[in-house]
């Protein structure tokens, strides 16, 4: 690498990708599969540290790449466990990661994108208007750290810094509800769901991982046969004229769209099920004749 060349951030790097390198150095595609683990399973981000690894490939490593998230900018804990992480992600943008932890599992709530381009009038997000999509190491990267954060607590941690500690003992379950809509930063969002998934990087369950949409319908099928996972839809008004002026999104892909995409996603979703998402607004979308409707369309 010349003096002044940028290293290559490997978190957002797929198995393929992670291949593609060690081979283009004469390495073995195992090889691979040992920095991926190191990388997403035990957190580590200095590569001499990986101790399986030949030491000239380690060099390499040092000299080209790096293993690097988005700075945490300020941090809030709550008395219950919850914690909240705020994410610089450069040119004054910067993106919130919230853990939420519960008797029988860990959520984790990320974000996507860097304000949103939905803009429903409800959502905080939508008033900061779009800056950029995240990219796919940007969105590992949150739960890269919040797993590496919350890890260093256990007592399997505490032992042995070397552990690799099971992911159902700290973040169980990630949902893509953070700001953003993912399905409009689909390539990248793909990328991250596709390690979140992998056995050797964070080895979650499709169950277990939940995307949030407004109703990006031409996403919701690609999503249904490229990755499907869990799915949760912001749907927040019972009929075409109200949902228009909540969730702008509707004007584009009305509910009798969003509805048959819902239908066709079940036959490849991991549960029988789709949440939806519903905030009650106080005189808006709360009263009787939104709770008939709700049922006429369920």
């Amino acid at each position: 690498m010349t003096e002044h060349a940028t290293p290559t951030n490997l978190l957002g790097f797929t198995p393929q990708q992670l291949t593609e390198l060690v081979q283009q150095w004469g390495g073995k595609p195992f090889r691979a599969r040992q920095l991926q683990r190191w990388i997403h399973q035990r957190g580590v981000d200095n590569f001499e540290d990986m101790t399986d690894l030949a030491r000239g490939f380690r060099a390499q490593l040092t000299e080209q790449c790096c293993i690097q998230a988005p700075a945490v900018v300020h941090e809030q804990f709550s008395e219950d466990g919850t914690r909240k992480w705020l994410f610089d992600v450069g040119n004054n943008n910067s993106v919130e990661t919230v853990f939420i932890p519960e008797d029988d599992r860990g959520t984790l709530c990320i974000s996507s994108q860097a304000g949103c381009t939905v803009a429903c009038p409800f959502c905080s997000t939508g008033y900061q208007g779009f800056n950029r999509n995240l990219t796919a190491a940007e969105i590992i990267a949150q739960l890269w750290h919040a797993r590496r954060v919350l890890s260093a607590n256990l007592p399997s941690a505490r032992i042995d810094p070397n552990a690799v500690v099971e992911p159902q003992r700290v973040v169980s379950n990630v949902v893509m509800m953070g700001m953003g809509e993912p399905l409009l930063n689909y390539d990248q969002v793909l990328i991250a769901l596709r390690l979140m998934l992998d056995d050797h990087a964070y080895g979650l369950s499709r169950r277990r991982v939940t995307v949030s949409t407004s109703g990006v319908v031409p996403f919701m099928d690609r999503l249904a046969h490229d990755c499907p996972v869990a799915l949760a839809v912001s749907l927040h008004a019972p009929n075409d004229e109200l949902r228009d002026k909540l969730v702008p999104l509707n004007k584009k892909h009305p509910l009798h769209e969003l509805l048959a995409a819902c239908n066709r996603y079940l036959e490849h979703a991991p549960r029988d099920f789709i949440t939806f998402e519903y905030i009650m607004l106080d005189g808006i979308n709360d009263q009787p004749i939104h709770v008939q409707q709700l049922l006429q369309i369920a």
